[in-house]
C-alpha cells in the first residue's frame, strides 16, 4: 500500500494553531510557552486517523509508475538508473507512485520530482554504485573537492508533496568510501575526505520519509535542507559505529521537523540539527523541530551543531533512548560557526553506556570520546565580544533524564563574559559516571532541582565561572 497525508491539510492546520498561539504569547513571555506549544499543535496535526484516511485517499487516486515496466530489471548486476530516472520523469508530469517490486535495483544518482511517491516494497532493495566517477556533480565547477562536488544518490531541488516509503532498503554501498575517510580523519583529526550523501533534498515543502530502511551511505545518510514541513517517522538507519561521518538525519535550516519512532545505528551523529547560515525572511534558519520516541544505538547522539550561524530555536527531544553511544545530548559550536540556540527541552531520556551524557560546548573540535586528536577542556581563554558568529547558547530546560556513563558526566563549556551559556535549568536528573562528574564553565543561571550525580571520583559538580542556584541540595557539594 502506498502510504501518503494530505500535506497541505496539515501544514494548514498547523499554520493556524500556530498564528493562533502566536497572537496568545507576549514575545517576552514566549520562549519556554511557545516552544512547548508549538511542539503540541504540531504533534497534534499528525493525528493517526486522518493521517490514515488521507493515505487511503491518496492509495485510491495515485497512479503508479512500475520501475519494471520501464526496463529496470532489479538484478543487482546490471544498472537500473535509466529505467528508474525515466519512471521519475513521467511520474513528476502528472504526480503519482513510482514503485520498486522485490528486487536489488543498481543505480547511480537519480532526481526526484514533486508530488511523487518513491515506494520500495519488502525485498527491494535501491543499491548505489560504489563508483566515485558516477557521482560527480557535473555543475560543479571549483577544482576544490568538497560535498558539493557529488551528487548524492537521491536528489531533488523546489520540490512539494514528496514521499519516500518503504519497507524496503536504500543501500549507499559506501565501505569503499569510508577507508580513506577515516586515514584521512586519523592524520589531521576533524577532516574527511569529501563524499556523496545518500539522499540529499533541498527547498522542499511537505516532505515525508516513512517505514523504509536506509543503510550505508557513504557519508550522511538523509540530509533535507531548507525545507519545511519534513515528517520522518518509523526509519531505520545502519552504518557500522567505525564509519566515518556517516550522519543519520541531519535537518538542516529547516522549519517545522518532526522525526519519530526512529531506530538508528550509525558511525557519527545519530540526529544533527545544522545551521550553517542565515536564510532571508527567517530569524532563525532551524525552528520548531522536534525528535520523540526514537531509539540511538552507536553514534554520536543527539546533536545540535556544529554550524549554528543561521540560529536554532524551539527544539523538543523527548521519550527517546540511547545506549552505548559516544555523547548523549550535545549542542556544539565554536568561534566562526556560532549563532543563536535557544529555546531547547530536552525530556524523558534515558541513556545506558554513554560517553558522556551532556556536551553543550562553544569549543567544539572533535569532542566525541572516540575521535582522533581530541582535545582537553578549553584552556584559559580571553574574554571576547559578541559578533554574528559567536556561539550563544540560552533557555534550556533538561528533565527526567537518566544516565550511566562509561566515563565523565558531561560537559557545559561556555565563552567568557558575552558568550556565557545562560538560563539551563536540570530537573529530577540523576547520572551516574564511572569517573568524574559535570564540568561547567562560563555559564549564568544554572538551576538545579532534584538532581543527583554520582561520579566515580571527584566532587559532582566542578564549577569555574558559573552562577549557579540549587547546589545546597546536590549531594557531595561544599
Amino acid at each position: 500500500m502506498v502510504h501518503n497525508i494530505d500535506t497541505n491539510l496539515l501544514t494548514q492546520r498547523h499554520t493556524i494553531t500556530t498564528q493562533i498561539i502566536l497572537q496568545s504569547i507576549s514575545r517576552r513571555a514566549r520562549p519556554l510557552r511557545l516552544y512547548l506549544l508549538l511542539s503540541a499543535a504540531w504533534l497534534s496535526a499528525f493525528d493517526g486517523r486522518a493521517a490514515d484516511t488521507a493515505a487511503s485517499d491518496a492509495d485510491a487516486a495515485a497512479k503508479i509508475f512500475d520501475v519494471r515496466q520501464f526496463g529496470a530489471l532489479g538484478d543487482g548486476t546490471n544498472r537500473d538508473t535509466a529505467a528508474i530516472q525515466k519512471a521519475l520523469d513521467e511520474c513528476g508530469k502528472s504526480g503519482g507512485v513510482v514503485h520498486f517490486g522485490p528486487g536489488t535495483y543498481l543505480c547511480t544518482p537519480i532526481t526526484l520530482h514533486s508530488k511523487t511517491t518513491l515506494q520500495l516494497d519488502a525485498g527491494a532493495t535501491l543499491l548505489g554504485t560504489d563508483e566515485p566517477e558516477d557521482y560527480k556533480n557535473p555543475e560543479r565547477k571549483s577544482t576544490t573537492l568538497s560535498s558539493a562536488s557529488f551528487l548524492a544518490l537521491i536528489n531533488g531541488k523546489d520540490l512539494t508533496d514528496v514521499t519516500i516509503a518503504g519497507p524496503g532498503t536504500i543501500d549507499g554501498a559506501g565501505a569503499r568510501w569510508w577507508v580513506p575517510a577515516e586515514a584521512a580523519r586519523r592524520k589531521t583529526p576533524g577532516f574527511t575526505t569529501p563524499r556523496p550523501r545518500l539522499i540529499l533534498l533541498t527547498r522542499c515543502n511537505n516532505l515525508r520519509v516513512q517505514d523504509i530502511t536506509l543503510q550505508n551511505s557513504p557519508s550522511f545518510h538523509l540530509v533535507p535542507t531548507e525545507c519545511e514541513n519534513v515528517v520522518i517517522t518509523n526509519v531505520t538507519i545502519t552504518a557500522p559505529s567505525h564509519s566515518p561521518n556517516t550522519d543519520a538525519i541531519d535537518p538542516s535550516m529547516c522549519k517545522n521537523v518532526l522525526i519519530t519512532h526512529c531506530h538508528i545505528d550509525v558511525g557519527d551523529d545519530n540526529v544533527a540539527i545544522k545551521s550553517g547560515r542565515y536564510l532571508p525572511g527567517r530569524e532563525f534558519a532551524c525552528e520548531d523541530i522536534t525528535v520523540t520516541d526514537c531509539t540511538f544505538l552507536h553514534g554520536h547522539g543527539m546533536s545540535i551543531g556544529s554550524e549554528t550561524i543561521g540560529g536554532v530555536r524551539n527544539v523538543i527531544v523527548r521519550n527517546c533512548t540511547f545506549e552505548g553511544t559516544e555523547n548523549g545530548i550535545r549542542i556544539k559550536s565554536q568561534r566562526g560557526k556560532g549563532g543563536v540556540v535557544e529555546n531547547i527541552r530536552f525530556s524523558d531520556i534515558t541513556m545506558k553506556n554513554v560517553d558522556p551524557a551532556i556536551t553543550f560546548t562553544c569549543y567544539y573540535m572533535n569532542n566525541s570520546a572516540g575521535d582522533a586528536g581530541r582535545p582537553a577542556a578549553a584552556k584559559e581563554d580571553a574574554a571576547v565580544p559578541v559578533d554574528n558568529r559567536i556561539p550563544l547558547y540560552r533557555d534550556i530546560h533538561i528533565s527526567n533524564l537518566t544516565a550511566t556513563c562509561q566515563r565523565a558526566a558531561g560537559v557545559i563549556n561556555g565563552l567568557p563574559d558575552d558568550g556565557l551559556i545562560t538560563n539551563v535549568v536540570f530537573e529530577n536528573v540523576r547520572i551516574t559516571a564511572a569517573t568524574t562528574g559535570l564540568n561547567i564553565r562560563n555559564a549564568r543561571g544554572i538551576q538545579f532541582k532534584d538532581v543527583q550525580i554520582t561520579p566515580g571520583e571527584g566532587p559532582p559538580l566542578v564549577l569555574d565561572n558559573v552562577q549557579a542556584e540549587g547546589l545546597e541540595n546536590i549531594k557531595g557539594m561544599p
